[in-house]
């Protein structure tokens, strides 16, 4: 293997056409220069410089090894430049994903406070629920998968990631505006046993957690309509077709002809946003991009939709 410290030195004496010319350009001793091109002719295995009391001339196997040390140490200088660019965070990339509530509420904020912070790096976004979007942090298809909990994954299933809780998500009760209990300051569920109600698929975990919630208040949901979508839910309740529980990060966008209603103390319910990585080292883009999202996180709970909730 040849020492690109000793392919420096071959250059440089090419360069400057003498021993003594190299060592001053380099700060060696005339000596030291001669030390390593010995030391390379060795490894290298052929003759490189000829001396003679006329100066120095390269051999046919110098020429060559100084024009591949050309391109040699432009590589290095480019990697040199390109580590040093990642290092400050001017490059890179970060690929995330998200889910779609969140993808709608603090993601774009985040991206957007990301962008005009590191507009070098190479940043894209994927909707995707957990179930999907873990597997592919695994693989290394993604740097980063916003999650949430409780979800359709097992402890297994997100075993092995670094994960950091970023928000939690409290559930609000949400009731067309005209609702005889949409004054109230607090709703319990019970009271809403006999309403028809808007919940989610099967493939929600929402859904799950709202029925759950109404178990423990001593009834089962009569589910009229079902949806995922936490804006057509808004329109279903707005109709007056049904009541819904929906998560805070649901009301990205609020419809003026619904009332949004706080649980009762003892039926407060929630879901925890959560980033997850890969453990161990994190490129410095992802690592500011996780920085982004924890401020943005910070920033959303002081302007979240209780402020629009009546109190």
């Amino acid at each position: 293997m040849l020492d690109v410290r000793r392919m420096r030195v071959l250059r440089e004496v090419a360069n400057q056409g003498s021993f003594s010319a190299a060592a001053d350009a380099l700060s060696y001793t005339q000596s030291a220069v001669s030390q390593q091109i010995a030391a390379l002719e060795r490894e290298a295995g052929t003759k490189l410089v000829e001396r003679s009391a006329r100066g120095i001339r390269l051999t046919d196997a110098g020429e060559a090894l100084v024009r591949h040390t050309e391109a040699v140490l432009a590589n290095l200088a480019e990697a040199e430049a390109e580590l040093e660019a990642l290092a400050g965070v001017r490059g890179g990339r970060v690929r995330l994903a998200s889910f779609p509530s969140a993808g709608s509420a603090i993601v774009p904020q985040a991206i957007a406070n990301f962008r005009s912070r590191h507009p070098a790096v190479d940043l894209s976004m994927i909707e995707a629920e957990p179930e999907e979007s873990l597997p592919r942090v695994r693989s290394g298809e993604l740097e980063i998968a916003l999650i949430y909990t409780p979800s359709m994954l097992s402890n297994e299933g997100v075993a092995g990631f670094d994960v950091e809780d970023l928000l939690d998500d409290p559930f609000y009760v949400v009731l067309p505006k005209g609702h005889p209990m949409a004054e109230r300051p607090r709703i319990r569920l019970k009271d809403l046993a006999s309403e028809p109600w808007i919940n989610g698929t099967g493939a929600c975990p929402c859904s799950y957690q709202v029925r759950r919630a109404c178990n423990n208040a001593g009834f089962d949901p009569h589910v009229a309509f079902e949806s995922d979508d936490f804006a057509a839910v808004q329109g279903l309740v707005a109709a007056g077709v049904g009541v819904a529980l929906i998560p805070d990060l649901g009301f990205a966008t609020v419809r003026d002809d619904i009332a949004i209603c706080k649980l009762a103390p003892s039926e407060a319910m929630s879901r925890t946003v959560q980033a997850a990585t890969l453990p161990g080292y994190r490129s410095p883009a992802t690592q500011a991009m996780l920085d982004v999202l924890r401020e943005t996180a910070e920033s959303y709970r002081s302007a979240r939709v209780e402020l629009a909730v009546a109190s």
